[in-house]
């Protein structure tokens, strides 16, 4: 959740429009704050498409140069321990533990692949981790960082600073700030971005509501409302680039937004506390985490519904994670439960449940195909 805790590529897919239950076509503007200053995105864009996937180079074992020489693990940050549990996926045991700073939310790849990024949201800092070694280094003072995302060119890291309402936008070897961008967004924690790199869309956690944003002017151009009572997520980019899909933790179920008007298309339900989204190694399936109905809900990206639904045995908290670099095994936070789930994504059976810290929450499954990283706990194109 929040503090305790558009780009179509101009090469994709086409197919793809998740459409399964209810939610209207349209959606109001955000109140927008003064001082903020907002556009209305010019419609449609982003014409260019073919078939393509965007997640074309994240097959199954298509790793780059550089993470090759990394060794496979699971990286847990701990949010009520402070604390960063190593996990050897071979094995499912936790092989080390160290400390890092207060309230670690998501472990970040960084762009380059090159350093894993702890993010120390209320220690203020980013804790730098060596995947050749699997050991911490020294603390980078950046302030709320809550979460933590890269541009697609490369040039920027964006922090996102959710209790301040804003997207900090720094360079991403130092980290050094330059251009703070205030948003409409109450609650702004999760984004991806559209398939050309032009865009990017957020979600507002507390605001019930998105926001949309020019990376290269680096200013607010949207706002789209979610039905009353929302609570927006994880966002991930459809395959084909068209959709973004929105997790919502109080509706259960996953919104479709058109990435190339900026509306809402449709809803999906789930199941209750809908909350992370993984697009398979194929880009067939997305995998969702239904964190208060302790399961893994499967939707076909070609039907447009949910094909299947794998519970965790006695239940449990699924929150955030990623996917194993052969795509055989989905590895996600027990967030209230101090554990992390292995799950078989060819039987949807639990493979191991093991023991980390105290309020496990972004892990990042490192290393994973992919030609560069556009952050979170691994959104890698």
């Amino acid at each position: 959740m929040g503090r305790a805790s558009l780009v179509v590529l101009s090469a994709l897919i086409p197919a793809l429009a998740m459409g399964c239950g209810g939610g209207s076509s349209g959606g109001s503007s955000t109140t927008v704050p003064s001082g903020v200053s907002v556009e209305q995105t010019p419609a449609p864009r982003n014409e260019q498409r073919s078939t393509r996937s965007v997640y074309a180079a994240d097959r199954p074992g298509m790793l780059a140069r550089v993470a090759r020489r990394f060794p496979a693990r699971v990286y847990v940050p701990n949010s009520l321990s402070n604390t960063v549990s190593v996990i050897n996926p071979r094995t499912y045991r936790v092989i080390d533990q160290f400390p890092v700073g207060e309230l670690p939310q998501h472990v970040t790849p960084s762009y380059d692949l090159k350093t894993l990024w702890v993010n120390d949201n209320a220690g203020n800092s980013l804790t730098p981790i060596d995947p050749r070694t699997a050991k911490p280094g020294k603390p980078v003072p950046v302030a709320d960082p809550y979460n933590l995302y890269f541009t697609p060119d490369g040039r920027h890291a964006i922090v996102v600073a959710e209790a301040e309402q804003r997207l900090d936008f720094r360079d991403p070897q130092t980290m050094k700030l330059q251009h703070s961008l205030a948003v409409p967004c109450d609650g702004v924690n999760h984004m991806d971005f559209t398939a050309d790199g032009r865009y990017l869309v957020a979600s507002c956690e507390f605001g019930g509501s998105l926001v949309e944003v020019d990376v290269a002017r680096e200013r607010v151009v949207g706002t789209l409302s979610l039905p009353s009572g929302s609570m927006p997520q994880d966002v991930k980019l459809s395959p084909d680039g068209r959709t973004f899909y929105v997790a919502d933790m109080m509706k259960g179920g996953v919104w479709r937004i058109d990435a190339r008007h900026f509306r809402r298309e449709g809803f999906i339900p789930t199941g209750a506390g809908a909350h992370g989204l993984f697009v398979s190694r194929n880009s067939r399936k997305l995998y969702v985490s239904n964190r208060s109905g302790g399961s893994i809900s499967v939707i076909s990206f070609k039907t447009n519904a949910e094909i299947d639904k794998w519970r965790i045995p006695g239940g449990g908290s699924p929150d955030m994670g990623g996917i194993s670099a052969n795509g055989r095994v989905l590895w996600v936070s027990g967030r209230y439960d101090g554990v992390v789930y292995a799950i078989s994504t060819r039987t949807g059976k639990l493979l191991a449940k093991i023991p980390v810290g105290d309020g496990p929450h972004g892990l990042c499954v490192y290393p994973q195909p992919g030609r560069y990283s556009l952050g979170h706990t691994g959104v890698f194109r």
